[in-house]
């Protein structure tokens, strides 16, 4: 079999990963949609099983897959809340030196959609329930702006 195209690619998968939460952020740092990235993947993290961060992994890419499972404690599941619940705890990772903005949740999960599918992804958070789904909700973008990317 040959080397997934992940691990071949993994930095000019990683580098669009960035460039799409630069994009939907308005930021020009990697470095901020680096601390978006990280910050949101630990929020959902946080409201998952074992078996389900197992399981979400699997439809990541290379990199944001090794940042979804970086630091992992576990712990029993946080309850599921509401999005400026998850912004707040996204930003405040690194709190004296996270400059995302309000918008991380929605330019991490547009990353996210075009990295892995629309498809792929919402298959991946049905295994897990309602509110998986809903973390990861994005309005006002026409499904041609979601989709992956064709590398």
């Amino acid at each position: 079999m040959p080397m997934p195209w992940t691990y071949r690619h993994a930095g000019k998968e990683w580098s669009r990963f960035l460039g799409d939460i630069r994009e939907a952020m308005g930021t020009p740092s990697d470095n901020v949609a680096y601390t978006a990235a990280e910050g949101t993947l630990s929020a959902f993290r946080a409201r998952l099983t074992v078996e389900q961060v197992a399981g979400f992994a699997q439809v990541l890419p290379a990199i944001p897959r090794a940042l979804f499972v970086q630091g992992w404690q576990l712990a029993s599941p946080r309850p599921w809340a509401d999005r400026a619940s998850y912004l707040a705890e996204a930003l405040s990772l690194r709190k004296n030196h996270n400059f995302a903005n309000d918008r991380a949740l929605e330019a991490v999960s547009y990353a996210l959609h075009r990295a892995v599918g629309a498809e792929a992804l919402m298959r991946a958070l049905d295994g897990i329930g309602p509110q998986a789904r809903a973390f990861w909700e994005l309005d006002g973008y026409a499904a041609e702006d979601l989709r992956a990317h064709g590398f």
